[in-house]
């Protein structure tokens, strides 16, 4: 343990690293298979289990569900494109060693009549089970994967997959009242009655879900599934949004009113010159689009927020003893980051005791930020120091990070620029600085001014040299420096800790530093 700590059992309340035991190390090659009315998608994890990041991510758009309200069967074609990619799923899962593997399907393959008989078809030819869940299983598990990324999280999960719509209760880390309806954009394809049927089908089911839940008054509802998240990204290009990250963005219902009607004046075409989404999922975003029109109207959400987790994280959630779902997602990646790529994993936490004095009086939220940044701090030293300050910050803000808000997010990475770099003119935050307020710009420049001090004034052991105090109603900034620590305190040294008081607006004072023997 390294001498700057000052007690080596204290990790805060993030408790001590789980990411290297052996209940976390178990789910870090996990196969998921998600066979859904729509889309087939493998993904095999890896990383800090806590905070899942993605070895393996492939989707083949099969439309297994598609014509099924006519014929009550699986798409033909659809059927043959399934099987292909399950194939081809099987070998690249012996080809990587994942376990275990986790297969499921859910509405097209439960509601038709030769689901089974393909769930066999698969099974024989691939020796994947797929194991069919009903409505209510499929909101539970989407609701998890909500879990994964926001533990913290509170209001509705609503999930929308090709044939079916799933809404459940969450808050306080546990799911509450779910259901499931046939609001599915590819059942709604085949409906009778023209404009006036649809708004009809979509309001009685909705009607009904919103009795169900008719004493919760949700400030937030997560959306899950990919219609949604192609309606996220109309929304992005419509507003010209400058984070083009899914998960964690958040809509008001007047913006995804107007997104809506954005959606109905322009083709699937257009529509998708400006987001990249892909044909076939774009076909089902105006009914989509009709479909949450109708949530916003019936259930009065404050905001909206996106979620790229769902169904698939939600299995690996299930995998999870209860003592790795109570971590922070962000800490354990962020731990699990340092230990594979620092030059000196472990100084992070030791250069997050040295610094912390200057965030005392801060929420917890602000000295979250500061723990991850400090774990991270080091992480991307191996690029070149030309260009270093750019991948620290693209590392955070284009990441799979769970935990991180999109505010949260970009301040993160200007607080690892600044860890490199004073100035931020002409670099890629000046793109995205318009989601920071001023204080929050602030916030990130000290700590990265912080770091970038600390960092260098003691490679190994800061607080066994010296203490930082800070005082802020004097705008006061003192340096204790140890007996042996004059030699470490020198011009480099010395012009980082005045930058850093800069940016504080703080004047200066370097005492003597006593430690208890």
């Amino acid at each position: 343990m390294l001498a700057s700590d000052p007690d080596p059992e204290e990790f805060g309340r993030f408790g001590p690293p789980l990411f290297d035991k052996p209940m976390a190390r178990a789910l870090s090659r996990v196969a998921v298979i998600d066979i859904g009315s729509n889309s087939i998608r493998l993904v095999v994890f890896d990383g800090a289990a806590r905070s899942p990041a993605y070895f393996f991510n492939e989707k083949v758009m099969a439309g297994l569900g598609r014509g099924y309200v006519e014929t009550g069967r699986l798409n033909p074609e659809g059927k043959e494109r399934a099987l292909a990619a399950m194939r081809r799923f099987a070998r690249l899962i012996d080809g990587v060693g994942a376990r275990p593997v986790i297969a499921v399907a859910t509405a097209a393959m439960r509601e038709a009549e030769d689901g089974p008989e393909f769930c066999q078809q698969v099974l024989r030819e691939t020796g994947i089970h797929i194991r069919v869940i009903d409505g209510a299983e499929e909101a539970r598990l989407s609701s998890q994967g909500v879990l994964v990324g926001w533990p913290d999280a509170r209001g509705l999960v609503c999930d929308i997959g090709g044939s079916s719509l799933e809404m459940a209760e969450v808050g306080d880390g546990q799911i509450g009242r779910r259901d499931t309806s046939p609001l599915g954009p590819l059942r709604l394809q085949g409906l009778p009655g023209g404009k006036k049927g649809l708004k009809a089908e979509i309001k009685t089911h909705l009607k009904r879900l919103h009795e169900m839940f008719d004493d919760s008054y949700p400030d937030r509802i997560f959306l899950v599934g990919g219609s949604w998240r192609a309606i996220a990204r109309v929304d992005m290009a419509r507003r010209n949004y400058p984070l083009h990250v899914l998960h964690e963005y958040r809509i008001t219902p007047k913006h995804a009113r107007a997104t809506i009607k954005f959606i109905e004046a322009h083709s699937t075409d257009e529509l998708r010159a400006m987001t990249g989404v892909g044909e076939s999922r774009m076909a089902l975003v105006p009914l989509a689009a009709q479909v949450l029109k109708i949530i916003i109207r019936i259930f009065k959400p404050r905001e909206l927020a996106i979620s790229s987790y769902g169904i698939r994280e939600g299995l690996l959630y299930e995998q999870m003893p209860t003592l790795l779902r109570e971590r922070d997602p962000l800490i354990e990646a962020c731990r699990w980051a340092e230990a594979q790529y620092a030059r000196q994993p472990g100084f992070g936490r030791a250069l997050y005791h040295f610094i912390k004095p200057l965030f005392g009086d801060h929420m917890p939220a602000r000295q979250r930020l500061l723990r991850a940044a400090c774990l991270l701090h080091d992480v991307n030293w191996r690029a070149h120091p030309d260009y270093r300050h750019e991948a620290c910050f693209d590392s955070i803000t284009q990441s799979a990070l769970g935990g991180l808000d999109h505010a949260e997010r970009v301040m993160l990475g200007l607080a690892l620029l600044h860890r490199y770099k004073g100035n931020r003119s002409g670099t890629r935050f000046e793109a995205v600085s318009s989601i920071l307020s001023e204080r929050e710009i602030h916030d990130a420049e000290v700590m990265g001014r912080a770091m970038r001090f600390g960092a260098m004034f003691s490679g190994e052991a800061p607080l066994a040299h010296g203490r930082m105090q800070w005082f802020p109603k004097r705008k006061h900034l003192e340096l204790r420096l140890a007996d042996d620590a004059q030699d470490l305190f020198g011009e480099v040294a010395q012009a980082r800790f005045e930058a850093l008081a800069g940016t504080l607006g703080a004047t200066t004072e370097i005492k003597p530093l006593r430690l208890r023997s």
